[in-house]
């Protein structure tokens, strides 16, 4: 399985705005957790999970995500391929990041918050992979 991500839309009348995403289907998340940068500078990262999914969503802002799939856990290739997506809140967009990639996560606008969804519950695996931000080659 490959990151994709589904788009939504928005609808303004005279009340107001209603964002929507049709198309994501929520099924599989069992928790959700909301991330806001200190600065737009600050990079976080690289981290991911083995088994585990995420779903990112921008509520308020914009985000620059990168993902790498892992090659070797232990010690992967520094090498690696990374894809880079942007999400808004303009458009709810959601990312679907699959098992087996990690992450780094930087917000373009101050302000930004990221809505983070995963299919297990904290502590009912353990699946959590972490690597210096500069560790990958591709992250430069």
């Amino acid at each position: 399985m490959i990151p994709k991500i589904t788009t939504g839309n928005s609808h303004t009348d005279a009340r107001g705005t209603l964002f929507y995403n049709n198309d994501f289907d929520a099924s599989a998340v069992k928790r959700m957790y909301v991330i806001e940068n200190a600065t737009t500078e600050i990079i976080r990262g690289w981290q991911g999970h083995k088994i585990e999914q995420r779903w990112f969503s921008a509520i308020n802002g914009s985000f620059k995500i990168g993902l790498i799939k892992i090659d070797n856990w232990e010690n992967p290739a520094k090498n690696l391929e990374m894809l880079t997506f942007t999400i808004n809140a303009d458009t709810l967009e959601v990312l679907h990041v699959p098992q087996g990639y990690v992450s780094n996560i930087q917000s373009l606008e101050e302000g930004s918050k990221l809505l983070v969804m995963a299919d297990y519950l904290l502590g009912e695996i353990k699946d959590e992979y972490r690597f210096d931000v500069d560790y990958f080659i591709s992250n430069k």
